[in-house]
């Protein structure tokens, strides 16, 4: 069973976050983890930020041309969130900074989604 979730809770739930603020970046709806996301496209590096209000930072390398930057983002956030790019969905904002992700059925979570000050 996975650390992220209680002993209590089946093996087909989402992990469960501390974090249940109105104005978080993230919440739940069902089996589906929405993440409001501040991308920052031709980065130096892949990394998922600070939350910054209520969005989440997260940087990717490639350039923003036509939705490449918000693809080359759902590569990346796949593996970390332990599901394959095809269970990720852009709601809105495929080539604008400002987007919104739906992940379907998280397997994980990274650490900012349990403890907002651990982001790196």
């Amino acid at each position: 069973m996975s650390r992220n979730r209680p002993a209590t809770t089946p093996s087909t739930s989402p992990p469960v976050s501390r974090i249940s603020e109105p104005d978080s970046f993230f919440y739940w709806d069902g089996d589906t983890l929405v993440v409001n996301i501040l991308g920052k496209p031709a980065a130096s590096k892949d990394a998922i930020g600070k939350p910054k209000g209520p969005q989440l930072k997260v940087s990717v390398t490639a350039a923003p041309k036509d939705g490449k930057a918000t693809d080359h983002m759902v590569r990346f956030l796949a593996p970390l969130f332990g599901v394959s790019p095809a269970h990720i969905e852009v709601v809105f904002g495929r080539e604008s900074i400002h987007k919104q992700l739906r992940i379907h059925a998280p397997k994980k979570l990274p650490p900012v989604f349990l403890d907002p000050t651990d982001a790196t």
